[in-house]
Parts: C-alpha cells; sequence; structure tokens
C-alpha cells in the first residue's frame, strides 16, 4: 500500500524519456516468431521474468548469482493495472525502474526498523485512506455508467431543444464606427518633424460612433427581411465601422442551441425564412440571424451524448453527497481565499493549496 502512496513520485518523471530504448536480445526461455518477410516478434509468456534484481533476496544466506529477486510478466502488469490501466509502454519502463528502487529501499528502510513507530503508522493510515478514496472514486464512475435506454429516452423527450440542429445567415454589425483621432496644432516654437500629438476621442463622438451603427444595424435588418445579399450587407456594415479586411462569415451551419451564446439562442425559435430582431452584446458587436433550416437529431444520433451526460452528472452528484463542508479554525489555518470545488481524491490540488500526495 505504501508503494502506491509513493509511486506518484514517479510519474512527475513519465513525460521524459520518452525515446524508445535500443532492441535488448530475448532473454532466456522467451520464444521468437516470425512471420515471412518480417523480423522476428517477441513473445513473452506471463510467466517470463520483466524484472530481475541480481544480488536482492529475501534470504541472506543466499550468494552470487543465487541471490536474485524476479518479477514475472503477469505480477507487473498486475500491479501496472491496478496503478493506472492501460499503462503506455514508456511509463511501464519508468514504473519498473522505479519499482526496482523502491524494492531495494524499503527492504533497507525495514531492516532498519522504520516500519515500526507512530508516524509510520500514521502515514500507513493515511495511504490506506488515499487508496480507498482512489477505489471509490473508481466505483462510483463505473456504476454511473451504467444508464438504461429508458432513462436515455426519457432525458431526449425532456430535453428535446437541446437536440435540435439550425443552419442560419448572420451578419456581425460592429459595434461602433472607428473614430479617427484629431490632431492638434502645433505650436509656432515646435520643429515640423516633432511628432503631431493627438487627442483622445470625446465622449459625445463615442456616443455618435455607436448610435450610428446601431441605426445602420436596423437598417442591415430590414434588408435582410427583403431578402438583399447578406454578405453584400456584412460587408457594408464592416466599410461604414471603418474596418479594413474581410468580415467574418455569415454562414452559421448545423448550430445546436448551447452552441450558441445565452443572448442568441432566441434565434432558435425563429421559423424557417424569419429573420431575428438585433441582438446587440454590451461588451461586442450586433447581430441578425435569418433562420435557413432546422431539425431535431434522433435519438439514436444523439444517445452516446445523453448516456455520456446523464452518466457524468450521476458521478457528480455521488461526489458531492461525499464531500460534504468541514468547519476549520480560521485562528489557526487563516481566511479562506477562494472557495473551490473539493478535488477528487488522488487528483493533485491546486497549487496554493496545502498538498497530499496522491495515491
Amino acid at each position: 500500500m505504501r508503494f502506491q502512496c509513493l509511486v506518484c513520485l514517479l510519474f512527475a518523471g513519465l513525460a521524459y524519456g520518452q525515446v524508445a530504448p535500443p532492441a535488448a536480445p530475448p532473454a532466456a526461455g522467451v520464444k521468437l516468431e516470425a512471420a515471412p518477410g518480417k523480423a522476428p516478434e517477441v513473445k513473452v509468456g506471463p510467466d517470463d521474468p520483466v524484472i530481475t534484481l541480481k544480488g536482492f533476496c529475501a534470504d541472506a544466506t543466499l550468494q552470487g548469482d543465487a541471490c536474485k529477486t524476479v518479477i514475472t510478466k503477469a505480477q507487473f502488469e498486475q500491479l501496472a493495472e491496478a496503478l493506472q490501466p492501460g499503462m503506455s509502454p514508456a511509463m511501464r519502463r519508468n514504473l519498473a525502474n522505479g519499482y526496482s528502487s523502491l524494492l531495494r529501499m524499503s527492504a533497507a528502510a525495514d531492516k532498519r526498523g522504520l516500519d515500526k513507530g507512530p508516524t509510520f503508522d500514521l502515514l500507513m493510515s493515511f495511504a490506506r485512506m488515499q487508496i480507498l478514496s482512489r477505489q471509490l472514486t473508481g466505483v462510483l464512475k463505473e456504476e454511473s455508467s451504467k444508464v438504461s435506454d429508458a432513462d436515455i429516452e426519457d432525458y431526449y423527450k425532456k430535453n428535446e431543444a437541446s437536440y435540435e440542429q439550425a443552419t442560419f445567415v448572420r451578419i456581425v454589425i460592429p459595434r461602433a464606427k472607428q473614430i479617427k483621432p484629431a490632431v492638434t496644432a502645433p505650436k509656432p516654437d515646435e520643429k515640423a518633424a516633432s511628432p503631431t500629438p493627438t487627442l483622445p476621442p470625446t465622449e459625445e463622438q463615442r456616443k455618435a460612433a455607436e448610435e450610428a451603427m446601431t441605426k445602420l444595424a436596423a437598417d442591415i435588418r430590414a434588408s435582410l427581411v427583403k431578402g438583399e445579399d447578406p454578405d453584400t450587407l456584412e460587408k457594408e456594415a464592416y466599410t461604414a465601422a471603418g474596418l479594413p479586411g474581410n468580415p467574418p462569415t455569415t454562414k452559421v451551419e448545423k448550430a445546436r442551441r448551447t452552441a450558441l451564446p445565452g443572448g442568441h439562442q432566441a434565434a432558435m425559435d425563429l421559423k424557417v425564412g424569419e429573420v431575428s430582431e438585433v441582438i446587440s452584446d454590451p461588451n461586442g458587436s450586433h447581430y441578425v440571424y435569418k433562420l435557413v433550416s432546422k431539425e431535431t437529431l434522433s435519438l439514436e444520433t444523439v444517445k452516446p451524448e445523453i448516456q455520456k451526460t446523464i452518466s457524468g452528472q450521476r458521478d457528480r452528484d455521488a461526489m458531492q453527497a461525499l464531500q460534504g463542508n468541514a468547519d476549520l479554525n480560521e485562528a489557526y489555518f487563516g481566511p479562506a481565499q477562494t472557495r473551490r470545488m473539493p478535488p477528487r481524491p488522488g487528483v493533485q490540488p491546486p497549487s496554493d493549496q496545502p498538498r497530499a500526495d496522491p495515491d
């Protein structure tokens, strides 16, 4: 158990040294099989050794080559899967090196009696809680993933509007015209080569620039209702605003309600061919939508998505029910800086919080 608590230290370096090592000759007893025209493929059986620690053994009476510890493929893979299912080959190599060191170090620690005393017992108790919490997290996730077809169908019916998909024409109108900075008259004693000072726009100028584009947005909407070309109208808006370059595309294809900004989702309620009112973002632009087409995605199409949504919500609810609140003595801990959702067991906490090594 203590190894699971300490092995997290090994993973900090797993991203390094990912270059594949040169192929080593096969160990004794390992079979080589070759397909026609291909290099032999090494076959490692479950009982074949994958780690051999020479000069390290439990029997102190053994000497020389007789003293060794062998870890088979089956034993090592059982450990690797318990720590991290689906571990990559590069990570397994790093784990093997770290595990070999831990075996030697823990044996040396045992000889010194470091497994005796209250500190060791306390650390083992804490490691046990971490491991149990990690296992519970996995069990809850697995249980949450078991979503029945009836649950999926019920969710689909209750949230059918979320699975509408629409194609729009969307015209973006800049919120304000560009204001050319006012140039101040140079003083008689200033050199002609000196930079000409400019004045920032006044509040009245800013207001007038916004009002001009607000009026233009209403005119463009009226033109779109009449059936005028949206690309031409958007280009007109950007030219009027004094913005160079090409404006964004007016095509919005296969958009879902949740993909639109909050204030724009009313566009999903338009009828085909209908044009929305001008939608103005407080800190953005003006927008006009025209609905081209709309369909509701079938249950079979969105079934995997719904399954994932329900599973995720159940998992969050199960974890939230186990978190609870703790009353901390602020005279000792100090005031809380931010209110964060407690991390899942085994997930590294933010750097500004007290750390406990994950399992």
